[in-house]
């Protein structure tokens, strides 16, 4: 069992689907764990039922950043973990290339990618101070698949991939001890995975199992992914087990990726 006794951790978007996962086995694991997100009341349900402290954050304002890593610090000594996990769908009606809105593609990519810029480029001097640190970032196996219907989506995923790669390096050429990984999860079973299956139904006039059964049918182990599945990895990827590992992108999605 991995332990994170003396360690701390932040992990955004936390009160609910794969962040609330991460926080809990974190908790469970030893790890003084703030939750951050945009909904106050839910984070701190979220924190009561986990243990974790709660910090309202909207992980697109740079200066909410800083305050809240700066709070942290201050009052732990220390940050050692990361989980950039806080993002959202977008619309899932006319979001191919041509059809979708400027607008659209701005707040998916501020949302998505610029948010996990600002998480790593203010949390590496805080995890240096702390004698090094493991940053992880959620992208999604469709940072790495063509998603013509869901454009600007896959396109802030992958640029939350090509991020971490250059995190990485920059950390382990200039001695920070900072590792910094992404995950990619596949059709995880979460509030926003059933958001999607609802719009899609409701524009295809399709019933809403038979979707289900259609993305279900693209993944090679027959079933969908829990939150564990994903919170599982972000711990292991966080944990001094894995202290050669930095760079990487690790795919947790049943084998979809196989199928294209």
């Amino acid at each position: 069992m991995l332990h994170f006794q003396e360690k701390v951790a932040i992990v955004t978007g936390g009160a609910s689907g794969i962040g609330l996962a991460t926080a809990t086995l974190l908790v469970q694991r030893g790890a003084t764990t703030i939750i951050t997100d945009i909904v106050a009341k839910r984070g701190t349900q979220a924190a009561g039922k986990t243990g974790a402290e709660f910090m309202p954050q909207d992980v697109t304002d740079e200066a909410g950043w800083q305050n809240i890593l700066n709070e942290i610090y201050q009052k732990y000594g220390r940050l050692d973990i990361l989980v950039n996990n806080a993002g959202i769908p977008g619309n899932i009606s006319g979001a191919d290339p041509e059809a979708t809105p400027l607008a659209e593609w701005q707040k998916l990519q501020r949302v998505n990618s610029s948010s996990v810029f600002l998480g790593c480029k203010h949390a590496i001097d805080y995890m240096r101070r702390s004698g090094g640190g493991s940053i992880i970032n959620l992208s999604s196996i469709a940072a790495l698949i063509a998603t013509p219907f869901i454009t600007p989506y896959g396109a802030s995923k992958a640029a939350v991939r090509q991020l971490t790669m250059s995190v990485a390096m920059h950390c382990a050429t200039t001695g920070s001890k900072v590792r910094c990984n992404s995950v990619h999860p596949g059709q995880i079973r979460t509030p926003m995975l059933d958001y999607m299956f609802a719009e899609i139904a409701s524009q295809t006039g399709t019933p809403q199992e038979a979707v289900e059964q259609t993305f279900l049918e693209r993944i090679p182990v027959g079933e969908f992914g829990e939150p564990d599945d994903i919170a599982h990895m972000v711990v292991f990827l966080a944990s001094d087990e894995a202290k050669h590992i930095t760079g990487g992108q690790f795919v947790v999605d049943g084998g979809m990726q196989l199928n294209g």
